[in-house]
């Protein structure tokens, strides 16, 4: 199975010594093979090659970051000539460089990342700039999202999330995020779907810290088109996977004469690796057509002992007067990188429009 860190490979960095040798005068390609390959490389993860690509490659531009800035867009413009590497996250690098050499220089790293930005992403790279400049950078994200390329639209939504993850945090943003409120009104009728979904995820990010402003928000945004509607819904989903009454209220999802009958949980013993199988039905017996959001939540154990709740959601729609429907899941627990499962008891709560209506305990067993 190959790696994320071996898109770093030896095929690729002769690639891109020879579209660098096209255009940097000069350029040695033994040499910038040589002083990649050293000998801890093949050891680095693949933030760790980025990196050093970056300090690389910085090692055959101009110290004067100015001059720098203008082969990587000629870079880039050779790269797309040979319809090579657009949006491809082995050449994040560019992005990476600005961040790490660029930001002493205010004018040439904002043209820079406005450009580099619409090759591969600078959302990560922009954050060093939003801490360094303040109001300054948060005024020229918000200029860019009104650019005319969706790509840098998207990085003014995306590269100021107050909790964009995997990213350097904005401590500012996340107290007080109201110096986004302008960019994000200036894009919730955004037509890429792509930036509306970053606007959705800004949201969401908001609401873990100020859910009543995000609420708020979801009103003044409500009912101006279907596709303000999906941004308020994606941006509440944090709040909606809480069971935050007056975000249940907004989408109108009240629990009241929704009824849950044969709740069982079919594998009490489930090993890691395998499938927690439970099921349940779910009725309708309100006297008109109701919303119902099916969701469960497992408790899992955690390495002290204690219980953290994760939400899964199942369903949200509509069910008829007198409606009933029978749910049949399967909850894998084969082990990934970014979840530990530790054996033990467990529980299992079954969701209705927010509301925990039932919950079993099952055994987690070793492999």
């Amino acid at each position: 199975m190959s790696l994320i860190k071996d898109i770093y490979s030896r095929p690729f960095y002769e690639k891109f010594a020879g579209t660098a040798a096209a255009v940097i005068p000069a350029f040695d390609k033994k040499l910038f093979i040589r002083r990649i390959f050293t000998t801890g490389f093949k050891d680095m993860e693949w933030k760790e090659r980025m990196q050093h690509t970056t300090g690389v490659l910085h090692t055959f531009l101009p110290e004067d970051f100015g001059k720098a800035a203008k082969l990587i867009t000629q870079l880039i413009g050779r790269l797309r000539k040979d319809d090579t590497g657009e949006d491809s996250l082995a050449y994040i690098f560019f992005a990476d460089y600005i961040a790490a050499y660029g930001l002493e220089h205010y004018d040439h790293a904002v043209k820079a990342i406005e450009t580099v930005t619409q090759f591969v992403s600078c959302e990560f790279a922009v954050r060093p700039f939003i801490l360094k400049y303040g109001e300054r950078m948060i005024g020229q994200m918000t200029a860019w999202s009104l650019h005319p390329h969706h790509k840098v639209r998207r990085l003014a939504s995306e590269g100021s999330r107050p909790r964009l993850p995997w990213a350097m945090a904005l401590p500012a943003l996340k107290k007080d995020p109201s110096p986004l409120f302008p960019l994000l009104e200036n894009l919730k009728n955004d037509p890429s779907e792509w930036v509306r979904r970053s606007v959705a995820n800004s949201l969401n990010d908001i609401a873990k810290d100020h859910p009543d402003v995000v609420i708020s928000i979801a009103a003044q945004w409500s009912g101006i088109s279907r596709e303000t509607d999906a941004i308020i819904k994606h941006g509440c989903r944090t709040l909606l996977k809480q069971g935050h009454a007056d975000v249940l209220r907004h989408f109108r999802l009240a629990s009241d004469h929704i009824s849950l009958s044969g709740f069982d949980i079919i594998t009490p013993k489930v090993k890691v690796g395998g499938h927690l199988e439970f099921s349940f039905a779910v009725s309708n017996r309100n006297k008109t057509a109701h919303t119902i959001r099916l969701e469960y939540g497992i408790h899992y154990k955690t390495a002290k002992g204690m219980s953290a709740r994760k939400v899964f959601k199942i369903s949200e729609k509509l069910y008829a007067p007198g409606a009933e429907v029978t749910v049949l899941r399967k909850q894998s627990f084969r082990p990934i990188t970014t979840r530990r499962f530790y054996p033990g008891q467990h529980r299992l709560s079954i969701i209705l429009n927010g509301a925990e209506k039932a919950w079993k305990n099952f055994e987690l067993k070793p492999a």
